[in-house]
């Protein structure tokens, strides 16, 4: 199947911005997603080998999700997203049903994207794009905190909010700026981490063939 990558699919976003956004709402938000990139610091983030200590999520269908029930049939796969209104999540995750949930499920894995924003909001996100996977909040930013992958809006990028009428901690529910950058963590039985990709740039975005590629290395079956 010749399938488009999710990288090509943002970069269409980032055209229709140019196309239709207000030049200097643009720039405020290439310029924010530039100092990310320049400023980001990998050795912060969860690295491959860390064997993590319990968590648990929330499921926005209800209940709870901990580590130890993630990781009971398989290798857990999270991936991280902002909020249920973002754009680009809402390219990512469509993205994520097609081309990466199907071969998780043959490899017997578990797939959970996450974000902080509160399960009463955040469950919009799985019922507009039908996702067959498991939407799971991240309360308090506990999970995002611990690996390393939260950042703040500028100062810039907050006054634009601002002037549109709220803050991004309304929207989430959290009451705070802090989001979690885009990622995906791959952990096995024994809660290692065997794969990460963090992206500062939410415009670049995990494609799915690396982390079949890692959830296969650890289930040991070879690609077809």
């Amino acid at each position: 199947m010749n399938r488009k990558s999710l990288k090509d699919r943002l970069a269409d976003l980032h055209a229709e911005r140019v196309r239709t956004w207000d030049p200097a709402a643009l720039k405020i938000n290439i310029d924010q997603r530039r100092t990310l990139v320049e400023t980001a610091d990998p050795a912060r983030w969860v690295q491959v080998g860390d064997r993590l200590d319990p968590f648990v999520l929330r499921d926005v269908e209800g209940g709870d999700l901990p580590l130890e029930a993630l990781i009971q049939r398989g290798p857990a796969v999270l991936v991280f997203f902002r909020f249920a209104g973002c754009p680009a999540c809402n390219i990512a995750l469509p993205y994520y049903e097609e081309a990466l949930a199907p071969g998780l499920r043959d490899l017997g894995a578990t797939l959970v994207a996450v974000s902080p924003q509160v399960p009463e909001r955040l469950g919009e996100i799985k019922t507009r794009h039908s996702l067959s996977f498991k939407v799971a909040s991240d309360p308090d930013n506990a999970l995002g905190r611990r690996f390393g992958i939260l950042y703040t809006a500028d100062e810039a990028s907050q006054a634009a909010q601002r002037v549109k009428g709220g803050f991004i901690g309304d929207t989430t529910g959290t009451g705070t700026w802090e989001l979690p950058q885009p990622a995906v963590v791959v952990i096995d039985h024994e809660r290692v981490v065997r794969f990460v990709d963090v992206s500062p740039d939410w415009l670049v975005r995990t494609e799915a063939d690396p982390v079949l590629e890692a959830v296969r290395d650890i289930t040991l079956v070879p690609a077809e």
